[in-house]
């Protein structure tokens, strides 16, 4: 997984609307850049919808929330339309983005070794490096956790 102070991978996806999205367009602003793995399941809709709840917090910084995961478009626009999401949702269903930001690989769950999404978020500043790596999270007040601590910067 990438460390803080390293310069955050440039990449392009596509968004819930199919519009693509170049993460190095957002320079000049802070992003926290989230990795989840799947829309519309009780954990990453906690995480969402906690991020959601603290937008004014993160406008007031000048940073934006940019969601990955592997599901595809039309999922996106399902779970944004019924969570009332004001942020970008990115599709990575091949896995390159997360893969080069260590957030797809060996993971344990429920006691078990297995392979997939590793829930972490990366708060990219206007520079393009990392502020800060949360490589683990609490789904239920995670947005609340990204705010204080961008409120600590200033």
């Amino acid at each position: 997984m990438l460390e803080e102070n390293t310069l955050a991978p440039d990449f392009t996806l596509p968004d819930q609307d199919g519009k693509e999205v170049t993460l190095s367009s957002y320079r000049g602003q802070k992003v926290i850049l989230y990795f989840y793995p799947k829309d519309n399941t009780p954990g990453c809709t906690k995480e969402a919808c906690s991020l959601r709840d603290n937008m004014p917090g993160f406008g007031e910084v000048n940073a934006v929330v940019i969601g990955v995961s592997p599901d595809k478009a039309e999922s996106h626009v399902k779970f944004r339309d019924r969570f009332s999401l004001p942020f970008t949702l990115l599709s990575d269903p091949e896995h390159k983005v997360m893969k080069a930001y260590g957030a797809y690989g060996e993971k344990m769950l429920y006691g078990k070794k297995t392979t997939g999404v590793i829930r972490s978020t990366f708060l990219i500043g206007e520079d393009g490096k990392i502020l800060k790596v949360w490589k683990k999270v609490n789904t239920a007040t995670h947005g609340e956790d990204v705010r204080k601590y961008l409120t600590s910067l200033t």
